[in-house]
């Protein structure tokens, strides 16, 4: 019903902000992202919107990006995810994390969130694994590979080396991105995991 609303910030509260659009005052529960970038009281500012409809209320849900929206309707779409659970998962997990932690079933990201225990967490991997997009996955800024690379092939077990050395999930998937974009996509796993040694080392 609402895909945007812009106006100027009248009101802004821990989890929500009041944009005046043309002198009606619009109540928008937002992620943090949205509050971090909110511009001060008075100023416009222009918010992705959502209309959330209950059997006892009517609420608007901001985002600070198309993206973002998206990943909310995708988590909303998970079984036992609800609009303030999946708020509290875009709050407390950057996107491009928790774009990554979804497609590898990385269980200690997702668990981050508030109300996020490790089942839900596995739910929410196996639920949208296979949802994740090339769009979604070029949200995060680029690491040299595709999402079906990481999680198969050459890309997969150079993370996996990594992790087995006592790196995060994350850690291994950003150095072999790196990696990856030295040398090439045909790269062997063995010279994705020396050159993404390397470069740890030096950086």
């Amino acid at each position: 019903m609402y895909a945007f609303i812009e106006g100027k910030v009248d009101q802004k509260g821990s989890n929500f902000i009041v944009l005046d659009a043309y002198g009606v005052g619009y109540e928008i529960m937002c992620s943090q992202s949205v509050l971090t970038n909110a511009p001060p009281i008075g100023e416009k500012m222009k918010v992705f919107t959502y209309l959330a409809v209950r059997d006892d209320a009517m609420e608007l849900i901001g985002f600070a990006s198309l993206e973002e929206k998206r990943m909310f309707m995708q988590l909303i779409s998970v079984s036992g995810i609800g609009t303030r659970t999946a708020l509290s998962v875009l709050s407390s997990i950057p996107l491009k994390d928790l774009t990554l932690a979804i497609l590898t079933n990385d269980i200690t990201v997702l668990s981050r969130a508030p109300g996020i225990g490790k089942k839900t967490a596995q739910r929410i991997s196996l639920e949208l694994k296979d949802k994740i997009s090339e769009a979604d996955f070029e949200s995060v800024p680029s690491l040299g590979f595709s999402p079906q690379a990481a999680t198969q092939g050459p890309v997969s077990e150079a993370i996996l080396a990594l992790e087995s050395l006592g790196y995060t999930q994350m850690e291994a998937i950003r150095a072999i991105g790196l990696a990856v974009k030295e040398n090439g996509p045909d790269a062997t796993a063995d010279t994705l995991v020396k050159t993404a040694l390397r470069g740890m080392m030096k950086g």
